[in-house]
């Protein structure tokens, strides 16, 4: 006996999901479903709902900040599920009413007729590898909108450190500067406090970083990476983190198109822009 497919978009938020489902063939009627909260729970009460003997249930969503446990959960349950990437999902240049419902039925819509493309979904290890290689990069720019602050601070008042900065000597050329009004001595203090914090959070989650690629596998890549010029271990971790499993791609163009670099061009009639 065959089985008929039912495709699912759900049109994810931060609180609720609207639901829509899309009957399988060309024809089949696309139809809302309702609205659910975005709760472990509340899914679980929906695929009750949803599952029927004879029946697959093929669901999709936009890639976004609730991440892949919806994703997860669904395949737990034995249900395939696909993340999409929004800016590929074709769109209506003269559609101009957008609803929660009408995101979903369009999901639906689109995922039966195949014309969504999915995103790479990492595993749990890989994404917490990804999350900690991120909060080193947000402690990195901390740092140094930390330290341009306090170099503006300083060049506002007359103070400019002509050497090479941010070394134990400049170090100590900021501990010895003093104002002539007192709140600005408390304000460089800050500064530097501020700084030093940063500073403190970089080095720490950099070690972390160090200490749990030793026992991950994707130590090797890393340590392969590193063999080219320039490409030092928070680079070469941040690298694979971010994509992910490299056999993903096929040959090297693709892998280039997912970074971006690649020729483009954009030319009408005697105009040409490459």
């Amino acid at each position: 006996m065959n089985e008929t497919i039912t495709y699912v978009g759900l049109d994810v938020h931060k609180e609720t999901i609207a639901v829509a489902l899309a009957d399988g063939g060309e024809r089949g009627d696309v139809r809302a479903f309702g609205q659910i909260a975005n709760t472990p729970a509340a899914r679980s009460r929906l695929l009750t709902k949803l599952v029927q003997p004879g029946r697959a249930l093929k669901f999709c969503y936009e890639a976004g900040p609730c991440g892949y446990g919806i994703q997860r959960q669904l395949a737990d349950a034995g249900h395939d599920c696909v993340v999409v990437a929004p800016s590929l999902i074709p769109k209506k240049p003269g559609d101009r009413i957008k609803t929660d419902r009408r995101d979903a039925n369009n999901l639906a819509r689109l995922h039966r007729a195949g014309e969504l493309t999915a995103v790479w979904i990492p595993d749990t290890a890989h994404e917490a590898m990804r999350d900690l290689v991120r909060a080193r990069l947000a402690a990195a720019r901390s740092l140094r909108q930390a330290r341009q602050q306090l170099s503006g601070f300083l060049l506002r008042h007359g103070f400019h450190y002509s050497r090479p900065a941010w070394t134990q000597l400049h170090r100590r050329w900021l501990v010895g500067l003093r104002f002539e009004q007192p709140i600005h001595n408390i304000v460089l203090e800050d500064h530097i406090a501020t700084i030093e914090a940063a500073t403190e959070r970089r080095d720490r989650l950099t070690k972390q970083i160090e200490s749990t690629l030793s026992d991950r596998s994707l130590a090797p890549v890393v340590v392969a990476l590193q063999s080219l010029r320039g490409m030092a271990l928070v680079t070469a971790a941040t690298v694979i983190a971010e994509l992910g499993d490299l056999s993903r791609f096929t040959n090297p163009r693709q892998l280039m198109a997912y970074l971006g670099l690649v020729p483009s061009e954009r030319s009408s009639g005697g105009t040409r822009r490459r």
